[in-house]
């Protein structure tokens, strides 16, 4: 084991190398545990075709979701960025195909959140409203709003609900777009959710950007949850 920047560390695991938080508990809340493996003994077949395993038929387990395949349903190997593996990783198609789908939001989406959008903020039963930048923090753990008024920070483990809202694109009806966000949430220290309300503030087509790629993170944040 040795140590990288940024309160990292480089692990190796069965499955391959993964560069982790030195803190578990800090971790992404996108990130997935590594699966238990499917006991050899336990998989006479490839849990797909049920080809059966010999000395020329070689069983492999799929990082992703542990089962246990012949090379041919299980001979690719894909980035898998929500186990935080250095290199691409041997998987099934099923969970090949995921994989594949989340590294866009990695490779773009990310980059949007972390560059924030404008929002006219209002907090809980407040009727004063305030202008915030909203953005993703580099740890993937926290919603930073600034403004003038103060800083708020939002931990996404604690959101309970999250809902984009919607405008139509145009005068006539021709399609809608995301012009806000309705998120409940607990603050640190409180079991009592609050209600955040984030509206478009100027660049409608940099805050609809932002939420499409909010909503993509609210999949993979649920997804977790339901674990």
């Amino acid at each position: 084991m040795s140590s990288v920047p940024d309160g990292k560390k480089l692990v190796r695991s069965p499955s391959g190398l993964r560069i982790v938080p030195e803190n578990g508990a800090f971790s992404s809340p996108f990130s997935l545990d590594e699966p238990p493996w499917v006991p050899d003994k336990e998989c006479p077949r490839c849990m797909q075709c049920d080809a059966k395993f010999d000395f020329i038929t070689r069983k492999h387990h799929c990082r992703r979701c542990g089962l246990c395949f012949c090379d041919k349903c299980c001979g690719h190997k894909v980035a898998l960025a929500r186990m935080c593996f250095v290199d691409p990783v041997r998987q099934c198609g099923a969970c090949g195909v995921l994989s594949q789908r989340e590294s866009d939001f990695y490779d773009k989406q990310i980059k949007v959140l972390t560059g924030g959008a404008a929002f006219l903020v209002t907090l809980d039963s407040s009727e004063k409203s305030q202008n915030m930048t909203c953005r993703l923090a580099n740890n993937h753990r926290y919603l930073f709003l600034d403004g003038e008024e103060g800083h708020l920070e939002v931990d996404l483990s604690r959101i309970s609900s999250l809902q984009v809202l919607m405008e139509e694109s145009s005068p006539g009806g021709g399609g809608s777009r995301a012009s806000g966000l309705l998120l409940h949430h607990r603050p640190l220290g409180s079991q009592d959710p609050q209600l955040l309300r984030m509206e478009a503030a100027e660049d409608r087509k940099e805050v609809a950007a932002w939420l499409a790629a909010m909503h993509k993170a609210a999949k993979l944040l649920y997804e977790v949850k339901d674990q």
